[in-house]
């Protein structure tokens, strides 16, 4: 079953097309599922509403709506939603700045929000951002909740931001309260220590055991330590919510930042969900209309937000969940749970809600994501976002990360490589990438340093030239010249210089014609540098030009790979091709250095072996000799092609004053009597136009045939050391054919076949 399908459109199709699993199957999975989630979730459902500053039952009642309301409507099946540690931060700012009443009504108009997102279908927008943004602010969030809930965990009370927790720890640590540390403390010794202990007692998950623990305890020893207070009717829900009186820009912005964080961090876990299981795959549109929902229920109830939660969900999936009911029955047992045991609530120490928020908020420094942020380059990115969300806020360390982002992109999409080469009176400036107004200074420089009077060449490698650099390069080559010099300008790829300078610049890049490699193009397609120069004139250059080149570009590259190959050759493949220019055997077989022993002739031929006109050039017979017996190549290609002048010439007449061209295609004869006498050649099951690439394919088929006269040929064939193949290459339409042996036609390259063998019918890829 495939995982890759589009969270946008896909996932309730997938749900809806899924059979109904049976009920047996729902209460074996899902219900002890709902229970184990259940268990983590309560404790931390409490620890959240602490660090939030907002009533303790807010976090239950949040943990019940996310549980039923954005589990039955959401998009994410497995998922499982809440109260967040993400937006504590966040939480704690608008209780203090609105008063809680004020900021449920926040929570209603940003479930609102989300639910407009979801109709509007911009989820996949919120996974623009980067990853490193994301887990910059999960672990900026972490580092201020361990220095807030420090102080707590040591019997004191947080300070309002993380500078001042951090300027006050150290009196806190002198002046410590013995028994809310101690239970403190050793709620985070539980939670470190619990999964190095037997697999049976694992079962139990680690956050419900520690406050269960560390509760008992202090019950037993009668600690003093400060506990939860809840409210005397604690499941006596009203309609709290009271929108402001004024101040509605802050009030928008609260309504927007609360949104917009639970919405990504809801996205960002029904993604990572969905890598954790087979199921159905998450459709984020919908989760995000579920989560508004949510949100708008438990604002209304006088809930915390809430969003899809990456701890509670995972635990869903690790424990068996198969559908949404595991979901929706979690929030089912936490009302349970309030109306049976608030009494057992009120007995938690405040100290221990804070250690386990103290292990919470450390878990999301995580190194994992570090290591991958460092691996891609995005360490700094992590970093500004981490920081900023510690000293200044949430939102404003969010909005730096994509600030410092989009710096970091533009700084990357506009790099350009500039520097320059040689000594003396010649130098070579090559400049690489995108050149932009951003890379004139770095230009300028390199182009000052030139000395005057000397010669340069100016390699342009670049995919795009605005008009700042290429005024930048224009002024610069003038002046240069102007002061004794010569500049050469070579460009690679698109004429962006010379087009600029021919007053027909290219100004946009999706105007540019893709064009082929150095390496593949002909000369004359690419050393052409001015419109009146005739390409005969040139006849001089090429050769100088590109060895140049390789010696500038390309030698470092291989110099490592012809290293090794230095003492010795060991090729695959001997490759008998005609000496055609338009023929380059190495491109067609993708191949490189030390793979191929080739042999190049007009018309590509193998003399039949005691040829007496095959007398004057051995040269044929030695490179097969040396190849199968010294080499001990594998195998031996015969290469025909189209609109071959050997065979144009043997079909027709042998132009006069070429005696020596007349002799050698004596060796053609015999492919021709096979032309004239055997049945037809196809090529991809059909019969070429032309008579010369008729004749090229008997041909191929002919010298195949006097390979295995060869009796070093056929002595490694039989042993199945060696493989013959024939191989035509269709010039204009750059494709390469394969002989099939069964049908003894051609067959395009990599192409797949259905051949019957007896009852049998089996796949062939040439």
């Amino acid at each position: 079953m495939t995982r890759n399908v589009d969270h946008d459109n896909k996932g309730s199709e997938a749900e809806r097309a899924r059979p109904r699993l049976p009920l047996s199957t729902v209460l074996r999975h899902d219900v002890p599922a709902s229970l184990v989630v259940f268990l983590v979730a309560v404790p931390l459902s409490l620890g959240i509403a602490l660090a939030s500053g907002a009533p303790i039952v807010a976090g239950l009642i949040a943990a019940i709506v996310g549980g039923v309301v954005a589990g039955a409507l959401g998009g994410a099946p497995l998922q499982v939603s809440g109260p967040a540690a993400g937006l504590t931060v966040v939480m704690a700012e608008t209780i203090n700045q609105f008063g809680w009443v004020v900021t449920c009504a926040i929570t209603v108009a940003a479930g609102a929000l989300q639910v407009l997102f979801g109709l509007s279908r911009v989820a996949r927008a919120a996974l623009a951002i980067s990853p490193a943004i994301v887990h910059g602010m999960l672990a900026g969030i972490g580092v201020t909740i361990v220095l807030g809930q420090l102080h707590i965990v040591l019997g004191g009370e947080a300070q309002s931001s993380a500078i001042d927790n951090v300027l006050e720890l150290p009196g806190q640590i002198i002046d410590l309260h013995d028994t809310a540390a101690l239970l403190g403390l050793l709620t985070i010794a539980l939670l470190l220590l619990w999964s190095r202990l037997p697999a049976v007692v694992r079962k139990v998950p680690a956050p419900l055991a520690a406050i269960t623990l560390v509760t008992v305890l202090a019950m037993v020893t009668g600690a003093s330590a400060e506990r939860v207070d809840l409210p005397s009717e604690v499941m006596e829900l009203s309609f709290v919510p009271i929108f402001p009186d004024g101040g509605w820009f802050d009030f928008g912005v609260a309504v927007l930042t609360i949104a917009l964080i639970a919405s990504v961090e809801t996205l960002l876990s029904a993604v990572a969900v969905d890598k954790m299981h087979t199921g159905p795959r998450a459709n984020l549109n919908r989760e995000l209309v579920g989560q508004g929902f949510g949100n708008m229920a438990s604002g209304s109830l006088g809930g915390l937000p809430i969003t899809g939660v990456i701890v509670r969900s995972s635990t869903n999936v690790a424990a068996g969940a198969r559908t949404r009911l595991s979901t929706i029955l979690h929030g089912l047992w936490i009302v349970l749970f309030v109306v049976a045991l608030a009494g057992v609530v009120e007995s938690i120490p405040l100290a221990a809600l804070a250690g386990l928020l103290v292990h919470v908020g450390a878990k999301l420094v995580n190194m994992a994501h570090i290591r991958q942020v460092l691996k891609h380059g995005d360490l700094p990115l992590y970093l500004v976002t981490l920081l900023g969300v510690v000293v200044i806020d949430l939102l404003t360390g969010v909005l730096i990360g994509i600030a410092f982002s989009l710096l970091l992109m533009l700084r990357r999409t506009m790099w350009s490589g500039i520097h320059a080469e040689g000594k003396g009176n010649h130098r070579r400036i090559v400049v690489e990438g995108v050149l932009t107004f951003l890379s004139v200074p770095r230009l300028s420089t390199v182009l000052n340093s030139i000395p005057e009077g000397s010669h340069v060449t100016l390699e342009l490698v670049v995919d795009y030239l605005d008009h700042a650099s290429f005024e930048c390069l224009s002024n610069w080559l003038d002046a240069h010249e102007r002061g004794g010099g010569t500049v050469v300008v070579d460009e690679i790829g698109h004429p962006w210089f010379a087009n600029g300078k021919s007053d027909s610049p290219t100004v946009r890049r999706d105007a540019v014609e893709p064009s082929a490699p150095r390496w593949l193009a002909p000369w004359s397609e690419w050393m052409a540098k001015d419109a009146d120069v005739e390409i005969p004139d040139q006849r001089t250059e090429p050769l100088r030009r590109g060895t140049s080149e390789f010696q500038a570009r390309t030698a470092p590259l291989v110099q490592e790979t012809l290293s090794r190959l230095a003492s010795g050759q060991q090729p695959h493949t001997l490759f008998i091709t005609c000496a055609d220019a338009r023929i380059v055997p190495n491109v067609i077989t993708t191949s490189g250095p030390g793979d191929l022993f080739t042999v190049r002739n007009v018309g590509n031929f193998v003399p039949e072996p005691g040829d007496e006109t095959a007398a004057d050039d051995a040269s044929v017979g030695a490179s097969i000799e040396y190849a199968v017996s010294v080499l001990r190549v594998r195998e031996i290609v015969v290469c025909g092609h189209s609109s071959c002048g050997a065979m144009k010439a043997l079909v027709g007449d042998v132009p006069d004053g070429m005696p020596s061209l007349e002799r050698w295609l004596r060796h053609g004869e015999p492919s021709r009597r096979r032309y004239a006498t055997a049945g037809t050649v196809t090529l991809d099951g059909q019969v070429p136009d032309l008579p010369g690439d008729r004749l090229a394919l008997h041909n191929v088929l002919q010298q195949l045939d006097h390979l295995r006269r060869y009796p070093i040929i056929a002595e490694a064939e039989s042993r199945g050391e060696l493989r013959l193949t024939g191989m035509y290459f269709d010039v204009g339409n750059a494709q390469v054919h394969l002989l099939d042996a069964d049908s003894s036609g051609f067959e395009p390259a990599g192409t797949e076949r259905p051949v019957r063998t007896g009852d049998r019918v089996r796949t062939t890829r040439y």
